[in-house]
């Protein structure tokens, strides 16, 4: 089965890849290192860290979507965990994959912008975390684009009936409702 984590950036798509890794002993990958890996090793390419998420999503869709591919056609249990996906490229994997692929987008397009500053800053993850080293004004910029984005892939999300999870409100038990929507085969 492939599982596949997208959404906004601090919607906790770590955190629920990383618990499913606990519970179910299935690895994920970050997106995110690949995109990175197109970042700083092949910069020709066009596909870099500054882009809004979709623009990553719609430039690395032919590269994931034959990854997947790959990984449903070898039978490998895995989570790829990342913005760089969108809806409406997913639907057409879920379509053809019903029994091989589950997807979930995460965000947090109901969110007061205050206080999911505040709750990025407090949980920060510390070494490595390419957001908290930023000024505030960057942070809260980007947080501000990020509920925005939300609302438009909730809205996706709807239109190619794709789920979405909301993250705005009790963060915790959100990241319950999502790994619980995942439907694990054993054995």
């Amino acid at each position: 089965m492939l599982y596949i984590l997208s959404g906004t950036s601090r919607s906790g798509k770590t955190m629920v890849a990383r618990e499913f890794l606990k519970k179910t002993g299935i690895p994920y990958m970050s997106v995110d290192a690949i995109m990175m890996g197109f970042t700083n090793g092949i910069p020709e390419y066009g596909i870099h860290d500054r882009l809004w998420p979709n623009e990553i999503a719609e430039k690395m869709w032919p590269f994931f979507n034959a990854m997947c591919d790959n990984m449903i056609w070898g039978e490998i249990d895995y989570v790829l965990e990342g913005e760089a996906f969108l809806p409406h490229l997913l639907r057409e994997l879920l379509d053809d994959n019903p029994d091989r692929v589950q997807v979930a987008f995460m965000g947090y397009a109901d969110a007061n912008l205050e206080e999911k500053v505040k709750e990025v800053k407090d949980h920060s993850s510390g070494v490595g975390d390419w957001l908290i080293d930023e000024p505030n004004d960057y942070i809260e910029s980007h947080i501000k684009n990020m509920i925005d984005y939300s609302a438009m892939i909730k809205a996706e999300c709807a239109k190619h009936r794709v789920p979405y999870f909301d993250m705005s409100n009790n963060f915790e038990r959100s990241i319950n409702r999502v790994l619980n929507s995942f439907r694990v085969k054993v054995g």
